[in-house]
């Protein structure tokens, strides 16, 4: 005895296959196809459920260490807390979140310490403000011994030497 097929699994399956690359456009640059995601855009999401409220897109960070030299603890809430402060005056505010960094130093060796990172979100960011940032970075370098002092401004990663 036959047994009868789903006469639509075809069509099933070819609009499941639509929907799942419906989500892709193709562009042709030269002779080469590329394929890219479509990404709803931040300012779709932001004329919906977040228009209306305030928008804080620039973010400034400082990593403050907890040794003197490379492996000598030391306590560094005097500097959190002054990078707390200058960051609020700053920007407004300021948030201290505990981490641990890790990098290998010249002998070859894995260095790991705990490390803080205060960080600010504001509207603008101009060159008075960083121009703090940086001479703060210095400050930090030089009186806990370090060869530098990692502050990230909007994504990118600088070492303050």
């Amino acid at each position: 005895m036959k047994t009868k097929r789903f006469p639509y699994l075809w069509l099933i399956i070819l609009i499941l296959i639509g929907i799942s690359i419906s989500n892709f456009t193709m562009q042709v640059t030269s002779d080469k196809p590329v394929v890219t995601p479509q990404i709803s855009k931040s300012s779709e999401v932001e004329t919906g459920v977040l228009s209306g409220y305030k928008n804080l897109h620039n973010v400034v960070k400082i990593y403050i260490p907890s040794t003197i030299l490379v492996d000598k603890a030391a306590n560094n809430a005097r500097h959190v807390d002054q990078a707390l402060e200058k960051f609020s005056k700053l920007f407004g505010g300021a948030t201290a979140m505990e981490g641990i960094g890790a990098w290998v130093a010249d002998d070859k060796k894995l260095v790991k310490e705990k490390v803080t990172i205060v960080y600010s979100y504001g509207e603008k960011l101009d060159k008075k403000a960083l121009d703090e940032v940086v001479g703060y970075a210095r400050q930090v370098k030089q009186e806990m011994k370090q060869s530098s002092v990692a502050l990230e401004v909007n994504g990118k990663m600088y070492f303050i030497e």
